[in-house]
């Protein structure tokens, strides 16, 4: 038998509208009580790649799985400090309408969602097999997040929901059956659901009617991006260290240009002495925007 290595991750090809992208800021690393949270609409700043001739997949049709485009808006990202950006699946909240069994399979238990809860922007994903992966996580009553459990959703189909005796008592209990028209409810199974067969009585939990879930889905895992926004880059720094510079020997300004010669910044040059005329400083001042564009760089050469 032959053995081999086989890769297990694969590019995600994920569209934007089922990713969320949270926005952290905070003026510092220095500053960890004062942030402001935010959410950005991944369907406006995330944009996928797609093949084209050169690549050798379906040119401007098919996904490049993995490459992505992130557009920053200049809204959000309009003051110096630290950014750090969630890129993270999409969640879905609603409520669990209740815990039942299949009428046909009474073995087989599952939760029923209501349709008419779920938020309309993600209605299309509750479809018949149309939430298989996705992970189902649970909150308390005090809106708390259980921590560290989940199910995994492994089959959804629309459903109905019937009244069937039950054969040990007078009562009657009320089920559910698969149907092929769309419905307002739908049955979706989980694993892990059924009791291990070492111990029957240890029922898996999976939730009760009333409470509140988050669904998303599995199509990539969650990453984090750090940016910072400073005042200076590179390029500016450059500017200052190999840029053009003018000194004007009459005023005393003083000129940096940047790399097509257009003025970047001036500054006042002076000295400050004493009554008996000693040199206690000399002095670099910002012009601000007071700038003096008759030392335009062209102007002083010709």
């Amino acid at each position: 038998m032959a053995t081999g290595t086989y890769g297990t991750i694969r590019p995600a090809d994920v569209s934007p509208e089922d990713v969320e992208i949270i926005l952290n800021y905070t003026p510092s690393r220095d500053e960890t009580d004062n942030f402001v949270l935010t959410k950005l609409d991944a369907t406006a700043v995330l944009r996928p790649y797609f093949h084209n001739d050169e690549t050798g997949g379906n040119n401007n049709v098919e996904i490049l799985g993995g490459l992505y485009n992130l557009r920053l808006p200049a809204e959000e990202f309009n003051r110096i400090g630290i950014y750090t950006l969630m890129i993270r699946p999409a969640e879905i909240r609603t409520k669990i309408i209740d815990c039942g069994v299949l009428s046909a399979l009474p073995n087989v238990r599952g939760l029923v969602f209501d349709l008419s809860q779920v938020p309309s922007e993600y209605k299309n994903k509750f479809v018949s097999q149309g939430l298989i992966g996705f992970r189902i996580e649970y909150l308390n009553a005090d809106g708390t997040k259980i921590p560290n459990f989940f199910r995994i959703i492994t089959s959804s189909f629309y459903c109905e929901p019937v009244i069937d005796n039950l054969t040990n008592t007078s009562q009657k209990a009320i089920r559910y059956r698969y149907s092929d028209n769309v419905t307002n409810l739908m049955f979706c199974t989980l694993t892990p659901s059924t009791t291990p067969s070492n111990r029957p009585v240890a029922v898996p939990y999976i939730g009760q009617p009333n409470q509140n879930v988050i669904i998303t889905n599995t199509f990539f895992n969650p990453i984090t991006l750090d940016i910072e926004i400073a005042e200076h880059d590179f390029s500016t720094m450059a500017i200052a260290l190999f840029g053009n510079q003018t000194k004007s020997m009459d005023d005393g300004i003083y000129t940096m240009y940047d790399t097509d010669n257009n003025i970047y910044r001036q500054y006042n040059l002076y000295e400050i002495r004493d009554q008996f005329n000693k040199l206690l400083y000399e002095v670099r001042e910002d012009r601000g925007d007071d700038v003096d564009f008759s030392k335009n760089f062209t102007n002083i050469l010709q």
